[in-house]
């Protein structure tokens, strides 16, 4: 493979968001980073610094905004804003989410987890599939021969993965490997994908108890 037909388009999830009631937030407006999640960001920009990026894509929620902010400002690049990686659609958003103290205390809404395949209390996961290998392959056509970034979400940085990979949509949410701020990239040979890496430069920032909650809304 040539450096002319490779192109690597980075699937970045933002920064820790400022969440003190703890809710799935989805696409609410003003869910801010916090001040870890700005720290977190940064990590980011020196992760891309001495990358060959040349073409920057975020979602339009402010997280995931304010996550790039510090690589366009290093890399001295301009943001388009593209609405197809923004979060995932979901039933609960606004909604605390576990079975003590939250939305699944509440038989009305058990119907909506009837089918956790589609899933049935959100987005459909073929749905999220398509518009993000849309956005990806827009933006290796804008960085052809380079990397891209784009930041986005978890659940639909991990789908997207998934289906580079061709591997099932039903899973376990507490195993998705996307960690807050973490990065996984696509390699492409021409319009192929032939490899997918994963890294986490603000690893050591995550702290354990972030590590092992589920977030269904980042």
């Amino acid at each position: 493979m040539s450096d002319s037909d490779r192109t690597i388009v980075h699937l970045m999830r933002h920064g820790e968001v400022h969440n003190p009631a703890g809710v799935l937030y989805g696409r609410l407006p003003d869910y801010h980073l916090s001040d870890l999640g700005r720290q977190m960001a940064e990590r980011g920009a020196e992760f891309f610094a001495d990358a060959d990026v040349t073409h920057l894509v975020a979602s339009p929620l402010e997280r995931a905004q304010e996550t790039m902010e510090p690589i366009a400002k290093t890399l001295g690049l301009s943001v388009m804003t593209d609405p197809r990686v923004i979060e995932a659609g979901n039933q609960f958003e606004g909604k605390t989410f576990g079975v003590g103290d939250g939305s699944l205390r509440h038989p009305s809404v058990w119907w909506r987890l009837r089918n956790p395949a589609r899933p049935s209390w959100g987005e459909p996961y073929t749905q999220i599939a398509a518009r993000m290998l849309e956005a990806m392959a827009d933006a290796r056509d804008a960085a052809r021969g380079h990397e891209a970034v784009i930041v986005s979400h978890q659940l639909p940085v991990w789908v997207a993965r998934l289906t580079v990979e061709r591997r099932r949509y039903l899973h376990d949410p507490r195993k998705r490997e996307c960690s807050l701020a973490s990065v996984t990239s696509v390699t492409y040979d021409g319009d192929v994908p032939v490899a997918v890496a994963y890294n986490e430069p603000a690893g050591d920032l995550i702290p354990a108890k972030l590590r092992k909650k589920f977030v269904g809304g980042a």
